[in-house]
């Protein structure tokens, strides 16, 4: 394998120059990717440097926006062995259940692991193995009206309850002055892998736990966990649209980029599209940690990664790949086009991102509210859990069993799960 390592000293194209023969083995490699926003058409500008540097091309197989959607798709793929996709972008949950299907790349990743953040090369590590490297980190924000909470003498609101109380005022005091389609608060309800992470959200923010903690133990079913699922089962019809059940990421910034919300739970993605020229709430909006239910903020841990297929007959053009991708280059490019949070602490200084993507240095005070969700204690079982999860959550927001009930059967359901040992 010529690729070893990004050497000290030399930029990742550099290094691509220097070990590549790009008229012996240029390849076309297959990247599968979901995406939300214009994330995949920046995709092509960013990997576009490390094909002319090395010869090769890179054609994106895209993904359903649905996290939940992409990982079956995956498994499929990869149980079935198949060679035609040579890199996946993975969720930073994913790991422990696809790890014996990727290739190692602790080795050939060499000085670049160092520059990451450790945590998340460690969420990335299973059993001593690197099976994916870091693309960007993730964590969501409260993103409010500045505008509308300053016209009518509002406060950011640092509690569910505030956040209630204020969505509600601003959304009827509008509504009287004509703006019918205006909505005090949108996220992602839908049943799938986002409602968990709003729903441990509202959980941990209300001293609920974190569904099953670190030493594997079932925490779900509990009197605070309860009150934070009735406290968001009151908001469907009130200051959230019913429709807000079927929403994912791209339908709660619909209805927000459109200036029809007052508040909204989203990912960094969402920030610079909302600052676009086509943008109603351009120059009207901020963004501010999630609200506590009393305990602390929580959002969710997120971020993706790189993994190189093990089936894939061109590892070698990949492992390049992800190396790129990986390193203060590519990192730095997607930061300034989609402003991802990077993974490598010294381009939360680097100037250019400062001043063309501010709001990059403004998230670490959100991102250190992250809170992970449970993959690591259940290991290859997250899925099953995660659906159980959502499930019984979505059958709480819709009315279906009360959140006392359908927590007690969760509990149970995890139990089944879990068996003798995670």
């Amino acid at each position: 394998m010529r690729i070893k390592s990004i050497r000290t000293g030399l930029s990742a194209l550099a290094v691509m120059a220097i070990t590549s023969a790009p008229a012996a083995w240029a390849e076309e490699l297959f990247y599968v990717s979901g995406a939300v926003g214009n994330a995949l058409e920046n995709f092509k500008v960013i990997v576009k440097p490390w094909e002319e540097a090395t010869g090769n091309t890179v054609t994106i197989v895209p993904m359903p926006s649905s996290t939940s959607d992409q990982f079956a798709q995956y498994r499929l793929w990869l149980a079935a062995g198949t060679s035609d996709i040579d890199l996946y972008q993975t969720d930073v949950i994913w790991a422990p259940q696809l790890a014996d299907h990727f290739v190692d790349l602790s080795e050939a990743a060499g000085d670049l692991i160092p520059q990451h953040f450790p945590s998340v090369i460690e969420s990335q590590s299973v059993d001593g193995k690197l099976v994916a490297l870091p693309l960007f980190t993730d964590a969501p924000a409260l993103y409010y009206r500045s505008d509308l909470l300053e016209k009518y003498g509002k406060e950011v609101p640092t509690t569910w309850e505030e956040l209630t109380q204020t969505a509600q005022e601003v959304q009827d005091a509008e509504r009287a002055e004509g703006s019918r389609d205006l909505w005090g608060y949108v996220w992602q309800g839908n049943a799938y892998e986002g409602l968990t992470c709003n729903a441990l959200e509202w959980v941990k923010s209300f001293g609920g736990g974190q569904i099953v903690e670190a030493d594997g133990t079932i925490s779900i079913n509990n009197e605070n966990a309860v009150k934070a699922l009735e406290t968001a089962q009151g908001w469907i019809g009130t200051i959230s649209p019913g429709g807000v059940l079927s929403y994912q990421e791209e339908e709660a910034r619909g209805v927000w980029q459109t200036g029809n919300a007052v508040f909204m739970r989203n990912w960094p993605y969402a920030y610079a599209l909302s600052e676009g020229d086509d943008s109603a709430v351009k120059g009207k909006f901020d963004v501010a940690p999630l609200p506590t239910g009393g305990d602390s903020s929580a959002a969710t841990l997120g971020g993706w990664n790189v993994a190189v297929s093990r089936y894939s007959t061109k590892q070698e053009a990949a492992i390049s790949l992800a190396l790129f991708l990986a390193s203060v280059e590519g990192q730095k490019a997607g930061a300034l086009m989609n402003g991802n949070l990077p993974t490598i602490p010294a381009l939360y200084e680097d100037a250019e991102i400062a001043e063309k993507v501010p709001l990059i240095p403004r998230w670490k005070e959100v991102f250190e509210q992250a809170v992970p969700r449970p993959s690591a204690p259940v290991k290859g079982k997250y899925n099953e859990v995660s659906a159980k999860f959502w499930s019984a959550v979505h059958n709480t927001l819709s009315g279906n069993g009360t959140a006392a009930e359908n927590l007690e059967i969760l509990e149970l359901d995890l139990d089944d799960i879990k068996g003798s040992d995670w």
